[in-house]
């Protein structure tokens, strides 16, 4: 199996490049993202790689960061999720953006893919909301309308707190964010913690 590609780039249209290893042309498909970051034409370029061999065809799928490849991972375990309609959603959404839309079941964020229409939004939001922070690790933790942000060792040490409490991921996401954005980065867990918790009380109580 092929994990990994350097050599130049030949060639890219839309969805692929070709990269030359040692006089051997690799035929790779990538998200519009992954292909934006590449360098010119005729300089050398890295790719992280998965690879599908099916009866009839292998195909190699590169990736600018392990961080991709792993929600390419992720996202095609999701009945309705082919590689393609995978490699559009990471073209549209950052890996902190992708983050953020799950844990907020953000269908609308998702859709602006193409070939995700409404259910399968839903589908991919329902399915991957508690599975991304255990498959992934510590993922984009911001509230609506800030800046995305990769969660740190304080934000993530909250989410867990809430998880050992019995909240879904997802919710303990969406409470830490809220709870972080009014307290301001400098709050210890002693007060990020229990402003979360009453967070998650108040939309208890909304229900």
């Amino acid at each position: 199996m092929i994990a990994r590609l350097r050599g130049v780039l030949e060639e890219f249209g839309p969805d692929w490049a070709v990269i030359d290893v040692g006089g051997v042309g690799y035929l790779v498909y990538c998200s519009a993202r992954t292909l934006r970051e590449l360098a010119p034409r005729g300089q050398v370029v890295a790719l992280s790689i998965e690879t599908h061999v099916r009866e009839d065809h292998i195909h190699l799928y590169g990736f600018a960061t392990t961080a991709e490849r792993d929600w390419f991972r992720l996202l095609t375990t999701v009945q309705g999720v082919g590689a393609r309609v995978a490699l559009a959603i990471l073209g549209v959404l950052g890996d902190a953006d992708l983050a953020q839309a799950i844990a907020a079941q953000d269908k609308a964020a998702l859709a602006q893919a193409d070939g995700v229409g409404p259910k399968l939004a839903q589908r991919i939001v329902n399915e991957l909301k508690d599975k991304a922070g255990v498959a992934l690790g510590p993922v984009a933790v911001v509230a609506p309308g800030a800046a995305p942000a990769v969660a740190d060792a304080r934000t993530a040490d909250a989410v867990s707190a809430l998880v050992n409490l019995g909240y879904g991921r997802s919710e303990a996401f969406g409470a830490v964010a809220e709870a972080s954005r009014a307290l301001g980065e400098e709050a210890g867990l002693d007060v990020l913690i229990p402003t979360a918790l009453k967070e998650l009380a108040q939309r208890g109580a909304g229900a």
